[in-house]
């Protein structure tokens, strides 16, 4: 009986790590919050467009994470996202507004609380079939209290512009997101081309316990 249930486990133990999916990651940091320097406005008719490189291609952009200046108390609910090809325009991959859940908030020197933004992308997401640069913007940001909400300045090595001001040093942001290339660890079990073999030879040596126990 006990080896029984110890097959039995093993393959829904191999079952449970098949459907396990890819984690998102990093596809491409613009470097840490500065949140002392200076930051740029991202509502009221405001567009801060920054770059970014995927270096894989099919790279699937699943969320983003940013940094704020918000007034103390006021919180971002969402914010306009979009990937284009080009300075806030071209081709678009992805526009949708995005809800952010709001992290960590320290003070900063001229009064504002500088906040981490963490975000997914509806849908699933955007896949960028090919390697290369891409434009991120962010605008129509909508806060609890309706007050501006700017985005940091950390002067990464994205190249970043302002709608009515053209360049502007980049801003603090980290894509997460997955690509076909994937890791695979050796483990003793099937492949993974095997299930249905797999599956019947448990129920196959399950049976032959049983027999052997009556």
């Amino acid at each position: 009986m006990k080896m029984r249930i110890a097959s039995l486990s093993v393959l829904a133990l191999w079952l449970t790590l098949a459907a396990v999916p890819a984690m998102a990651q990093v596809v491409y940091s613009n470097g840490p919050t500065n949140g002392n320097t200076d930051a740029w406005t991202i509502n009221f008719g405001f567009v801060v467009s920054d770059t970014f490189n995927t270096s894989l291609p099919n790279t699937q952009i699943t969320g983003l994470t940013f940094a704020t200046w918000m007034a103390p108390g006021d919180v971002l609910d969402s914010a306009e996202v979009s990937i284009t090809s080009s300075e806030n325009g071209g081709t678009s991959y992805f526009d949708q507004t995005v809800s952010f859940t709001q992290g960590t908030c320290t003070g900063n020197q001229y009064g504002y609380n500088i906040c981490n933004e963490n975000g997914t992308l509806g849908g699933g997401g955007v896949n960028l079939a090919s390697t290369g640069s891409y434009w991120l913007n962010i605008q129509n940001a909508s806060s609890a209290a309706g007050d501006p909400v700017y985005w940091d300045e950390n002067s990464g090595p994205s190249m970043a512009s302002e709608n009515t001001v053209g360049t502007i040093p980049s801003e603090s942001f980290t894509v997460l997101g997955t690509s076909s290339t994937t890791t695979t660890t050796t483990f003793f079990g099937p492949e993974p081309s095997e299930p249905a073999l797999l599956l019947s030879g448990f129920v196959g040596l399950a049976a032959v316990l049983r027999r052997k126990l009556l």
